[in-house]
């Protein structure tokens, strides 16, 4: 199991106001966001930086109602909203797929590119206005630049997006409400506001993509059936979990009755609802699609047995670490040396299946998360009879940012690897490949995630002594996470031949030194921001 990786520290304190770190975490943001405007250019890409302008102020908002504890629910402490950085995602991830569609003459892509940067812009417009309405005294500067944003932003929909598009967007942001008052209740302390306004914000529209497939019927049997198994395995892990969790608001889950349920109900729910969708929407028996899919080579079975070693040395891995945990010990921690192996697991995954059978990895990456959140809910529900086990071995693992109920660190690392391959823009690519630095756009969570962090925790926890201002990263941790992304760029170049940077080097380089930055300095869940950031860059 992969979990997360400790941040590269120096011992000392940071001297620098407490507002520093957000103030040049918010330049990275306003860096890439002017970056994605030069390079599109369209009344959309203005619309981003009215967004980003208004969110920087919002933000400060948002602090406060946390500093305070005036905010409606409970989010993660010791981090700030970061309402900017998750704001700006899905508005840029939009505007460099339309770019791409555009280029090869996809209408039908293109405008569902726009709208998902319209949607991203409603959802954060959304978040702006609750802080705004629960504020008190009312901020009257940042409600008027608010405002004019919003007022910007509208217009430019009306003028670009067609009736059925905003509907769409509408029904976005009414499943976001909804699922986030379900949600943030049901899981106080597992996310900031900005990580709410991303997680919460893309599975709702992966649900309203999912509604929509489903109605569409018979018409998505020209679509390729991989692409279906993301959304599907996702809506099932979430109704799965919605439902026990207000069962269990109701009676006890630790006995052998309920466990027995909880598993029953699993079974009913995959082969009574989630294995006849599927078949639903790519018009084939998934079980013998995917047994077809999984001996078309026989590269496909060496890779399956290839990750199948990693996983076991993955468990090994943890239950030999939960064997020297001492007694004595209250509060033990895996140490720096133990979570790196889990990085590296992830390289040592994802970077064969990159450059030898992406589909296959594809596939792989979404039954590997179907398992991580199954076996969270089991964690969480005490479930027997893995549930007690499950809390005792993955306690040593905990960081500061597992504050809530779940423990959600090896899950987004998952994510944060394996979502620029999700989001390869399959029909937006020219039959060469994207060309230029589009070619790493797969690897853009392997590099930030899983060389970069990495790297970086290693070397500035071990020889780092020059601190950025405000944070306890260092300039050693920095500078050599890019220096190894680099090194990882030139061997992913020898590796896969279908990478052609052609001129494309210093944009590379100055992408991935913006992305260390931002590392540098989120106070952010970085296994998400970091990967989607360097994939919006690499696409333009």
């Amino acid at each position: 199991m992969f979990l997360s990786f400790t941040s590269h520290t120096s011992p000392t304190p940071p001297s620098s106001p407490p507002y520093y770190p957000v103030l040049v975490e918010s330049m990275v943001v306003f860096s890439i966001v002017l970056c994605v405007h030069m390079a599109v250019w369209t009344q959309l890409s203005w619309c981003c930086i009215a967004l980003a302008v208004q969110a920087f102020y919002v933000q400060h908002k948002w602090d406060r109602l946390l500093r305070t504890g005036a905010a409606v629910f409970q989010f993660r402490p010791s981090a700030n909203s970061g309402v900017l950085p998750a704001s700006m995602v899905l508005p840029l991830l939009g505007l460099a797929l339309r770019g791409r569609c555009v280029t090869v003459g996809n209408v039908y892509f293109e405008r569902f590119a726009m709208v998902i940067t319209v949607t991203g812009m409603m959802l954060a417009l959304f978040l702006s206005l609750i802080a705004l309405g629960i504020t008190r005294p009312v901020p009257t500067n940042t409600c008027v630049i608010a405002g004019i944003a919003a007022s910007a932003i509208l217009y430019t929909v009306k003028q670009t997006l067609t009736v059925s598009e905003v509907i769409e967007v509408l029904e976005v942001l009414l499943i976001f409400v909804y699922l986030s008052l379900i949600l943030l209740y049901l899981l106080p302390r597992c996310f900031t506001p900005g990580e709410a306004l991303l997680i919460l914000g893309g599975i709702s529209f992966i649900i309203n993509q999912l509604i929509k497939r489903s109605l569409a019927g018979t018409a998505n049997a020209n679509g390729d059936p991989l692409h279906f198994f993301l959304p599907v395995a996702a809506v099932g892990c979430v109704l799965l979990g919605v439902f026990f969790a207000v069962l269990f608001l109701f009676m006890e889950s630790e006995t052998w009755s309920a466990s027995v349920f909880f598993h029953l109900m699993t079974a009913v729910l995959g082969l009574g609802l989630l294995v006849p969708w599927l078949s639903l929407l790519t018009q084939h028996h998934p079980v013998a699609w995917i047994f077809h899919f999984l001996t078309l080579s026989n590269t496909r079975l060496w890779l399956l047995a290839y990750w199948s070693i990693l996983t076991m040395v993955a468990i090994a891995v943890v239950l030999r670490q939960n064997s020297r945990r001492t007694g004595s010990s209250k509060k033990p921690q895996a140490s720096t040396a133990v979570r790196k192996y889990f990085h590296l697991l992830v390289v040592l995954t994802f970077a064969p299946g990159l450059a030898l059978d992406r589909p296959l990895l594809h596939l792989a990456a979404v039954v590997c998360l179907a398992a991580f959140l199954f076996l969270e809910l089991v964690r969480f529900f005490r479930i027997r009879p893995l549930g007690a086990p499950l809390r005792r071995l993955l306690t040593l693992f905990l960081d500061e940012r597992d504050s809530g109920p779940l423990i959600l660190t090896h899950i987004y690392l998952l994510l944060g690897v394996s979502l620029p391959l999700w989001l390869t823009p399959g029909p937006c690519t020219p039959k060469g490949g994207l060309g230029g630095a589009g070619g790493l756009v797969p690897y853009a969570g392997v590099l930030a995630v899983g060389i970069g962090d990495t790297v970086a925790s290693v070397f500035g926890s071990t020889v780092g002594e020059i601190r950025w201002p405000g944070t306890k990263k260092t300039f050693e941790g920095t500078a050599t996470s890019v220096f190894a992304q680099v090194i990882a760029v030139a061997i992913f170049l020898i590796a896969d031949a279908s990478i052609n940077l052609n001129a494309s080097y210093s944009w590379v380089v100055g992408s991935i030194a913006m992305v260390a930055m931002l590392e540098a300095y989120t106070l952010q869940i970085d296994n998400l921001l970091l990967p989607l950031y360097l994939y919006v860059l690499l696409l333009l």
